[in-house]
């Protein structure tokens, strides 16, 4: 990092602490602290003051106002569609923000839009969309009785890629929302991707699928199972059985949650 960039990631951070304590206080020109001070009047100018335009930081130190948390999941669609927080907002075709019903039972998460998705404005429409529609019917569920089905970024990935870290980064906090919003009983991570964004581990999908984890919002406390990506079964046939194993785990454990009346 050069000289200048250490020197706007340093103003960054302290206009980010004075948000977080004052909400952006030090900008009024009757700001005080302590025993009454004035410690600034006015932002500092010249040819070499910090620059406040923080664009030039990596993703994951941007403030994208429109982040902000959102009501209801319309909110969540409609901040999605104006976002341009990276760049696929630019290259997409629609967002897909997600769909299903109001308090699922099974939150449904995938790594991002394909082709389909990006021309359907829907999560997983295309081949590997069906497969999934399939798994879940197996086991009683469905995205429009029981389930919501989303994804971990909003905007297709050129060339249907994986997410880089800063587009995750910069979409991430929408899937939070969701998650709040929609207190599903549990979660289930398809794919790789999906898994290591929620979980934030490094972890390959072999060592996650089988067991359930735990994502915290608040003071909820939501298990998680993490399988294989229906692309990725339509792929490699001999994760037919693995995946349906899963399924089982899944449906034995949401049985049990309903039971308790969890």
């Amino acid at each position: 990092m050069t000289a200048d960039e250490k020197i706007v990631l340093a103003r960054f951070l302290d206009r980010a602490g004075d948000y977080l304590r004052d909400g952006y206080a030090r900008d009024r020109p009757d700001y005080t602290f302590g025993n009454d001070t004035p410690v600034l009047t006015e932002p500092p100018s010249g040819p070499n003051s910090p620059s406040e335009d923080f664009s030039s930081l990596p993703l994951a130190y941007q403030v994208d106002e429109d982040t902000e948390e959102k009501e209801t999941l319309e909110d969540i669609a409609i901040a999605v569609e104006k976002c341009r927080a990276c760049s696929l907002g630019a290259t997409r075709t629609l967002s897909v923000p997600g769909e299903g019903v109001q308090n699922p039972r099974i939150m449904v998460i995938g790594e991002g839009p394909g082709a389909d998705e990006d021309a359907a404005g829907r999560p997983f429409v295309g081949k590997a969309g069906q497969l999934l529609d399939r798994m879940l019917d197996s086991i009683g569920l469905s995205r429009d009785k029981n389930c919501y089905i989303a994804n971990v970024v909003k905007c297709r990935p050129p060339g249907n890629r994986d997410p880089e870290p800063g587009e995750i980064a910069a979409c991430f906090p929408y899937l939070e929302q969701q998650i709040t919003l929609l207190a599903p009983r549990i979660i289930l991570c398809v794919g790789r991707v999906a898994s290591q964004s929620l979980l934030k581990t490094g972890k390959g999908i072999n060592a996650m699928r089988g067991d359930f984890f735990e994502y915290k919002t608040g003071e909820t406390v939501i298990p998680v199972l993490c399988t294989y990506h229906p692309s990725a079964i339509l792929r490699d046939e001999s994760l037919k059985r693995p995946a349906w194993e899963d399924l089982k785990l899944l449906k034995s454990r949401l049985l049990s949650l309903l039971d308790t009346g969890r």
